[in-house]
Order: C-alpha cells, then sequence, then structure tokens
C-alpha cells in the first residue's frame, strides 16, 4: 500500500522478515523467544505484586526495582509479540504509524530502564556512603520526582523522532530485514536526507544512555571508595553484597547493547543474521533474567516469593 506526493511514491505498509536467512528456522528460534517472554511476564508481575502488597518492601530500593520490572514488562511487550506473529504466522506486515509507535515506545522505555538503573546506583551510594541519613534522604516524595525526571527524560527526547520519521517520504524498498522497527532501521529506507535522523538519535543516546553510564560508574568507583575504607572485613563483605544484584543487572543492560554497537561498527562480514539475533538478545535476556537474579541474590524478596507461592497451599 502506498500513497503518492510530489516526491513519488511513499510506503504506508512495511513488511518485517524476522530474522532472514534463518526463515526455516523461525518456528524452532520462537520457542526461546516465547519461554522467555513469558518468563519476563510471569516474574516481573510477580515481583511488582509482591513489593506492593508487601509493606516491608516499601523502601526505597525494592520501589526502584518494581519500577524496572514494570518497564521490563512494557519492553517485552513492544517488540516480542509482534516477533511471535512473525515466526507462527508470517504476519509481518505493519503499517508505517504502528511502526513509528514501536520506536517511540520501545526507544522511550529502554532510556527509561537507564534512568532507572542510574537511580538504583544512587540508592546503593547513600545507603554504603551515608547509611545513616539513607531514609532522610531518599524520601517517598524524592523518589516521585526521580520517577517523574525519569519518564519525562525518556518521553521527552524520543517523542521529536516521531515527527523526523512522519516528516520522509519512503519511496525505497518497505521489506525491512528485522523482527521490529528501529528509527535509524526504518529511516534509512527514505528518500530524503535523513542527516537529521543520525545526528540526533546519536544526541539522544549520549545525552541519556552514555551519560547514564558515565553516572553510574562514578557512582561505584565513589562506592568502592568508601567500601574499602571499612575496617570491618565481615561490613565491607555485606556492603559489596548488597551491589551484587545490581552490578549483575547493569551487566546484563548495558553489555549485549555495547556488544551488539561494536559488531555493527566493526563485524562487517559478520552475517545480518547475527545482527538479528544480538539485537533480540537485548531485549529478551535481561527482562527474563532481572526478576530470577533478584529473586536469587535477595532474601527479602526471596522469603516473600516463597511465603506468596507456598504458604497459601498449605
Amino acid at each position: 500500500m502506498t500513497t503518492t506526493n510530489h516526491t513519488g511514491v511513499s510506503h504506508t505498509v512495511f513488511r518485517l522478515l524476522g530474522i532472514p536467512g534463518l526463515e526455516d528456522q523461525h518456528m524452532w528460534i520462537s520457542i526461546p523467544f516465547f519461554i522467555s517472554y513469558v518468563i519476563a511476564l510471569l516474574g516481573n508481575s510477580l515481583l511488582i505484586f509482591i513489593i506492593l502488597t508487601k509493606r516491608s518492601l516499601h523502601e526505597p530500593m525494592y520501589l526502584f526495582l518494581c519500577m524496572l520490572a514494570g518497564a521490563d514488562i512494557v519492553l517485552s511487550a513492544c517488540t516480542v509479540p509482534q516477533a511471535l506473529a512473525i515466526f507462527w504466522f508470517h504476519a509481518g506486515e505493519i503499517s508505517l504509524d504502528c511502526c513509528i509507535t514501536q520506536v517511540f515506545f520501545y526507544s522511550s522505555t529502554f532510556i527509561s530502564e537507564s534512568g532507572i538503573l542510574l537511580v538504583m546506583a544512587f540508592d546503593r551510594y547513600i545507603a554504603i556512603c551515608y547509611p545513616l541519613r539513607y531514609g532522610t534522604i531518599l524520601t517517598h516524595a524524592l523518589i516521585g520526582r526521580m520517577s517523574i525526571t525519569i519518564f519525562l527524560r525518556s518521553y521527552g527526547t524520543i517523542f521529536p523522532i516521531i515527527f523526523l520519521l512522519k516528516r520522509l517520504t519512503f519511496c525505497q524498498n518497505n521489506i525491512i530485514p528485522h523482527t521490529f522497527c528501529e528509527h535509524i532501521g526504518l529511516a534509512k529506507y527514505a528518500c530524503d536526507d535523513i542527516q537529521v535522523n543520525i545526528w540526533y538519535g546519536l544526541f539522544v543516546i549520549v545525552s541519556t544512555v552514555v551519560l547514564d553510564v558515565l553516572l553510574i560508574f562514578i557512582s561505584y568507583v565513589l562506592i568502592l571508595h568508601a567500601v574499602f575504607h571499612i575496617p570491618s572485613q565481615d561490613a565491607r563483605h555485606k556492603a559489596l553484597n548488597t551491589c551484587g544484584s545490581h552490578v549483575c543487572i547493569i551487566i546484563l543492560f548495558y553489555g549485549p547493547g555495547i556488544f551488539t554497537s561494536l559488531i555493527q561498527r566493526f563485524g562487517r562480514h559478520i552475517p545480518p543474521h547475527i545482527h538479528i539475533l544480538l539485537a533480540n538478545v537485548c531485549i529478551l535476556v535481561p527482562p527474563m533474567l532481572n526478576p530470577i537474579i533478584y529473586g536469587i541474590k535477595t532474601k527479602q524478596i526471596r522469603d516473600q516469593v516463597v511465603e506468596v507461592l507456598f504458604t497459601k497451599q498449605k
């Protein structure tokens, strides 16, 4: 389906191919996608339910974790069902408006998660460096303001991308070799100059994700400096242990993304389906493993999960 304007033909419907080169394996590939999606939905929903219903968990660290679980659900829900529809039903057709909507929610949720990881690092910094003032610094009012700032930043920086994409004329190929829509991945099919899209996309990444990574790194430098000045070895071990879950989640969230970026820049001879699979790993793995990591490493959450799942059955 196309529309005609003064520049020629502009596609209004695109077709997502899924994972090009592995079309005959789509049914098998869908199995880990589906399992990861179900685990992410159930695990994060359970985490949110436990944190919201148990007053003992209404502390800053758990409230931030609740926000992260909510973002994980949104991130999975706005991309994985589309991939499964392609794998199972060959339903790859998507309108331009739906494609841009997916770009908006996927990108803004990704930036929100990065912001949440930053405030979680700040939470650990206050808890370890200023333990006696923890409750007076991280009040519910401050948590509310930080939450609003995170989501305003993510939606505010991504919102202009809607107009940057809507202004383009898509007169080239309307076949997208991917499982979901991406900003530059969609813009490159336009006949117009997309330099503004490229530079604005770079600005968004640097001013949000890169800045967050830098501030998280600084937070942990300060945390380690404080920890290694603790005289007691047991207290030092306990302080480091409280950061373990957060560090694991940081590595899971940023690690695949950084690796994928390096592959895209320098892996010219790597097959396209590897790029697509790595991009999907960034979406599938963190939402699936985040609740598992916190459930295993955090005693308070582990005890509440056991109580919710098994005590009521007696």
